[in-house]
C-alpha cells in the first residue's frame, strides 16, 4: 500500500503568466509556494485538502478530459465576485437532481472548473443515523 502524505494537481498552460493572473487574480487562490525563475517558474495554490500547481508550459491546452472540483461555501457569492472580475461563466448556478449547487468557468486554456457548493441538508453533509 501507498501512503500518499500529500497530493497535487499538475497543470502546464500554454500561457503560465495568464494562468497565473487566472488563479491567484480572478479566482483568488492563495499562494502555497513558488519556485524557480522567469516566465516558467512554478506556483503552488491552495486548494482546499490539496494543491493545484501551475508550472512549466505545454504547447497544446489540456484535454477536455481534465476538469477541476472545488468546493466553495457560497456559491451565488462567488458567481457574483467570479463575474465582476471578468471569468467567464460557461454555466451560472444550478441545483443539480443530486442535490449540489454546481457552477462551470473555465481557465484560460479551457479547463473546466466546477464551483460545488453543498447544502447544509445535504447527504455528503452527514450520514443520517450516526
Amino acid at each position: 500500500m501507498v501512503h500518499v502524505l500529500s497530493g497535487r494537481t499538475l497543470l502546464r498552460p500554454t500561457d503560465p503568466e495568464r494562468s497565473r493572473v487566472f488563479y491567484g487574480g480572478q479566482l483568488g487562490l492563495s499562494v502555497y509556494r513558488e519556485f524557480g525563475t522567469g516566465p516558467e517558474r512554478g506556483t503552488v495554490y491552495f486548494l482546499g485538502g490539496g494543491f493545484l500547481e501551475v508550472s512549466g508550459r505545454s504547447e497544446t491546452p489540456p484535454s477536455p478530459a481534465v476538469a477541476l472540483w472545488m468546493q466553495v461555501e457560497d456559491v451565488g457569492s462567488a458567481h457574483d465576485e467570479l463575474r465582476a472580475k471578468g471569468v467567464d461563466i460557461v454555466r451560472p448556478p444550478v441545483k443539480e437532481p443530486w442535490g449540489l449547487i454546481e457552477m462551470w468557468i473555465a481557465d484560460p486554456d479551457g479547463t473546466r472548473i466546477v464551483l460545488v457548493q453543498i447544502p447544509a441538508d445535504h447527504p455528503l453533509r452527514h450520514r443520517p443515523g450516526i
